[in-house]
């Protein structure tokens, strides 16, 4: 806008006659054409269609005026489909508002549209009936751009930041099992020691009990018939028949206590892995078992294990992630099943993969639950039963792994889990 182009006249220094309204009427005009805004007036009712649209229409929209006007539905065509609905559902609200404003795309020219914004107001002549209404339409355009980039900017951070909690609560789950490990090393380590010599002793108790009953019977055998009587008579009273029987037996469940014990302490050592963060060569099928044997308190007395184990070959891999994999799938399998079940593992391979299914009879997964299962902390559990970060945990590992992870759920019937790895991941670094 060039001011020198305006004449601006006081009060004593006004030109006489009809040079003043004229004067002040072209000036009026200068700034309607002029100014950012497009201003138009509409009929009150039916249509509302244009009465008036100032020159710079032209400018802004590519229209000249006299079409605006000359169209009766040159307003409501031009704007874009998808925004009109809103516009024409709440338009009739003028009347009671006595204003309204809207944003909205039109289409100009060229085809293309423009964001305008779009302000009315309602006039009434002096008995208070509508008269006319009166719009100011400015582009707004530049605007919306920079709103929508800075919404996409703004997603892109939630995206950044969801992905760096993520982050660190993996971190965070990678400390903790690796706390966990340490912890379940350093107990195994005490509990070898003194499993070590009562095993030993007990091995050494089974082989002087079977010596001290070797000698009892070859003492009754040798003494004389008097003495033998009496002999009878102290074996009868001690029941030492039983006796003999019985320690036996009572020696045999302790070794055998024993030797869970031992397996327990070595399927804590094989599961935790404490310290080994670099890819090497396992076996899923120890894996699985040594899971199994940490998690079997929880499971034994709600569900039952068929192992159905195919012929797998070692995979290269990140041993104690993946069993951490299967804990939680395990431990989610149990906590599904409400009375008694069965959970089911299976595995097999083929063309360079292998597979693993773990499935169970509990009360499955709503459909509508199956797309956010590995979001993390979704879960459909009750408040403080479950943080909702297992199965996002275990689906980053199967990622890193190269590997996919599959569900398959019915209600009331159960689910089945399958994760399938690749023999020797791309990402995987062999220890030298």
């Amino acid at each position: 806008m060039q001011f020198e182009d305006f004449e601006f006249f006081s009060s004593d220094a006004r030109p006489a006659g009809d040079a003043a309204p004229a004067a002040t009427a072209d000036r009026l005009q200068y700034l309607l054409d002029n100014t950012l805004s497009i201003i138009y007036c509409t009929v009150p009712s039916g249509d509302f269609k244009m009465t008036f649209v100032s020159n710079n229409a032209l400018n802004v929209l590519g229209y000249h005026p006299d079409e605006m006007v000359a169209d009766p539905n040159f307003w409501f065509d031009h704007i874009h489909p998808d925004d009109a609905p809103g516009i024409f559902s709440s338009l009739a609200q003028i009347f009671v508002e006595g204003a309204r404003a809207y944003e909205y795309r039109f289409r100009v020219r060229d085809g293309s549209y423009l964001w305008m914004h779009d302000s009315l107001r309602l006039v009434r002549d002096e008995h208070g009936v509508p008269f006319e209404v009166i719009g100011s339409l400015t582009d707004i355009t530049e605007r919306k751009r920079m709103e929508a980039m800075l919404q996409a900017r703004g997603e892109e951070q939630q995206l950044l930041i969801s992905k760096l909690q993520e982050a660190h609560d993996q971190l965070l789950q990678a400390e903790k099992m690796a706390s966990i490990g340490q912890l379940a090393a350093g107990i195994a380590h005490e509990i070898n020691n003194p499993i070590g010599f009562v095993n030993s002793n007990m091995s050494s108790l089974q082989a002087y009990v079977g010596t001290l009953f070797d000698v009892i019977g070859q003492y009754e055998a040798a003494m004389p018939a008097a003495l033998a009587a009496r002999v009878a008579q102290v074996r009868e009273q001690a029941d030492l028949a039983y006796l003999q029987t019985d320690v036996v037996e009572l020696i045999g469940e302790s070794m055998d206590g024993l030797k869970r014990v031992r397996d327990i302490v070595q399927a804590l050592k094989d599961f935790s892995h404490v310290g080994e963060t670099d890819w090497q060569v396992a076996s899923l099928h120890a894996g699985l078992d040594s899971t199994l044997n940490i998690v079997s308190n929880e499971l034994k007395y709600k569900a039952r294990i068929e192992k159905q184990y195919g012929e797998l070959p070692s995979i290269t891999c990140l041993a104690s992630q993946l069993n951490q994999v299967f804990m939680n799938l395990l431990v989610n399998a149990g906590q599904a099943i409400s009375g008694e079940g069965v959970i089911s593992i299976r595995t097999g391979h083929a063309d360079g993969w292998v597979w693993v299914e773990i499935g169970d009879t509990g009360a499955g997964i709503a459909p509508e639950h199956l797309h956010r299962i590995f979001e993390p902390f979704f879960t459909t559990k009750a408040v403080g039963s479950g943080t909702g970060l297992g199965l996002s945990l275990s689906y980053g590992i199967v990622m890193k792994h190269g590997g996919r992870i599959e569900v398959a759920s019915e209600p009331g019937r159960g689910t089945r889990f399958t994760i399938h790895l690749p023999v020797a991941p791309p990402a995987a670094r062999p220890r030298a």
